[in-house]
């Protein structure tokens, strides 16, 4: 299944793609389905001849889980993206923390902040989790995963290395797109450890080219480590983390000024259209 959260008047909906449809699944958002026991039974009965649906061409979507519990990204977990900053493989992930306000819909413009001048792209495969978890290992961490979705981490670098802790870099509000669907694993080749092309472009110039098989931690070792230190909640996200192709390692650099256009896209998941806003109002 795709399903997504959708903007519809002033509240949101999780719905389900079906065709050129979008069926209401009868929950306010894919945080509230993910939260019930037999959710994805639930959302594949819904009948699209007589629930309520949307036109996907007019869709206008929320983060595809607009109020995550947590949200824990990694760093450095493409191997040429390592190497192409110049460190070593790690020997554990690296970790850092997002927050819900960060997050915005698939075509939501990204606020851009007048306070940096080094705004920067990261693709990311995202895991949306299924049920709660905590010390999972195995086949209870592949079963915690309920899907896949687009992540595009956009960072302040200057910000970001104004210490060695990332944080500050990472956590501006309003610059996080995520969505627009939620894949289940069932779709996707390879499942709970997908093998994706991922890309990213700005205003139509290529910038990041990978595919997920190239993850040092895949999706379920994530799930292990991340539960080891933390419960994980249905709906919470980890970002698994952008290949090579950033801004930042660039000669010479390049840097998002306002205005550009930044499509970031996931084979069989789905793409996130988005215009860097120049005022920098959020």
């Amino acid at each position: 299944m795709k399903l997504a959260t959708l903007r519809v008047d002033d509240s949101t909906r999780a719905v389900r793609l079906d065709g050129d449809r979008l069926v209401d699944l009868g929950a306010a958002d894919l945080g509230e389905l993910l939260s019930r026991d037999d959710w994805a039974a639930e959302a594949a009965a819904v009948d699209a001849g007589t629930a309520t649906t949307y036109p996907v061409e007019s869709a206008d979507f929320a983060p595809v889980v607009p109020r995550p519990s947590k949200v824990v990204c990694v760093g450095l977990n493409y191997k040429n993206h390592i190497q192409e900053m110049g460190r070593d493989l790690p020997q554990y992930p690296t970790l850092f923390a997002k927050f819900a306000d960060c997050l915005i819909g698939a075509a939501d413009d990204i606020a851009r902040p007048d306070e940096t001048a080094e705004f920067d792209w990261e693709v990311e495969l995202a895991v949306v989790i299924g049920k709660p978890v905590r010390r999972a290992e195995g086949a209870e961490a592949e079963a915690a995963i309920a899907g896949f979705t687009v992540l595009n981490d956009v960072t302040c670098r200057d910000w970001q290395f104004r210490t060695r802790e990332w944080l500050q870099g990472k956590i501006w509000d309003s610059s996080t797109p995520v969505g627009p669907y939620l894949v289940t694993p069932d779709e996707l080749p390879g499942g709970v450890r997908p093998e994706l092309d991922v890309t990213l472009s700005v205003d139509g110039e290529i910038m990041q080219h990978d595919n997920t098989g190239d993850l040092l931690f895949d999706p379920v070792a994530l799930v292990e480590y991340v539960s080891t230190i933390v419960r994980l909640n249905p709906g919470d996200i980890i970002a698994t983390g952008t290949p090579g192709g950033v801004g930042h390692a660039r000669t010479p650099k390049r840097y998002l000024t306002g205005g550009e256009r930044v499509v970031t896209e996931i084979q069989g998941i789905g793409r996130l259209e988005n215009t860097v806003a120049k005022d920098g109002a959020a």
